[in-house]
């Protein structure tokens, strides 16, 4: 019973034009194509290099090596709020809140901008009282999980603007 939901579940999808982004063939292999070919420009700061190295991570799936024909600019915004407060005044919850606004140029003499968009992500943690190594600690974890946040929504924009303007063939 269950294989037979499992496989008409797979026809319904098959019969709407359902079509995987990251497939590495047919018509969405051009989007993992397109991601292999873009060079991430420097991000400045800790919060930066943890989003830069998450989205080489997502977009170099071909392997590193490979001929870069776009270039991302990714400009990022973290700012916290505290959002527990105690009747004494002391925060009990940070939220952090991660924007990056992205860029896809060419990389050739024109430098034309191709695709543009936003990613957002919000997370937060507790201050636990007197424990300001353990706060920053969670603070690290809470930038690296809004960091692999963005780099997610950037690699699925990207990968969705490569499968409606396929790069050209290598």
């Amino acid at each position: 019973m269950t294989r037979a939901l499992l496989l008409l579940g797979l026809l319904l999808l098959a019969g709407c034009g359902f079509r995987p982004v990251y497939a590495t063939q047919g018509a969405s292999a051009p989007a993992l194509a397109g991601l292999s070919q873009i060079d991430v420009a420097l991000i400045p700061n800790r919060f930066g290099q943890l989003t830069r190295e998450a989205l080489e991570a997502r977009l170099e799936r071909g392997g590193p090596g490979r001929v870069h024909r776009y270039r991302l600019v990714t400009n990022l915004d973290l700012s916290s709020d505290a959002v527990g407060v105690r009747p004494d005044s002391v925060a009990t919850h940070v939220r952090l809140i991660g924007t990056a606004q992205w860029t896809l140029a060419a990389e050739d003499a024109s430098g034309a901008t191709l695709a543009h968009g936003t990613a957002r992500d919000v997370d937060g943690y507790d201050v636990i009282d007197q424990q300001y190594f353990a706060a920053d600690l969670s603070n690290e974890a809470v930038q690296r999980r809004i960091a692999r946040s963005l780099a997610d929504q950037i690699a699925l924009q990207l990968a969705l603007y490569f499968r409606h303007h396929p790069p050209p063939p290598s």
